[in-house]
This record gives structure tokens, C-alpha cells and sequence, in this order.
């Protein structure tokens, strides 16, 4: 818990920028209030992308070059339709 800041209430009113700055680095920040912590801030986790499936590519694969029948499209409005 050493490696934490500490900022009172009245540093986030007035110094935001400095506590900002601070978050920015990946510092954790301990909010205070009256000497007493009430809060922490921590920096936003990393965002993982999502990567989609190639529905493409998995038919190709499966199928080849062959021509189906019926589209997926097809089977989608159909599963709709009951």
C-alpha cells in the first residue's frame, strides 16, 4: 500500500491536472478526507479488443469452392419464422 499517493478532497478540486498526470502514469491515488481515506482512484484497466470470427473463412474451409443451396440468411429467417 506504500506505492499508493494520497490527494484530499480539496487536491481534487483544485489540482485535478497534478492528479490526473498522476493516473495517466498508472499511480494508484488514496482519496482523504479529514485524514481518513474514503476513496481510491485507480488507473482505467487495459482494453482488450474483440476480435470477430471470419464466418467467411470457417465456410470456405468447410465447403470449398462448392455452391450451397440455401444462404445462411435463409436459415437465419426461418429459425425466425416459428
Amino acid at each position: 500500500m506504500y506505492h499508493m499517493k494520497r490527494a484530499t478532497v480539496r487536491d481534487l478540486r483544485y489540482n485535478f491536472r497534478k492528479i490526473e498526470e498522476l493516473l495517466r502514469d498508472g499511480t494508484e491515488i488514496q482519496i482523504t478526507k479529514r485524514k481518513r481515506v474514503v476513496a481510491r482512484l485507480m488507473p482505467p484497466a487495459e482494453e482488450k479488443t474483440f476480435q470477430k470470427p471470419d464466418f467467411e473463412a470457417r465456410i470456405r474451409k468447410i465447403f470449398g469452392k462448392k455452391k450451397l443451396k440455401v444462404t445462411g440468411a435463409e436459415i437465419v429467417g426461418w429459425g425466425r419464422q416459428e
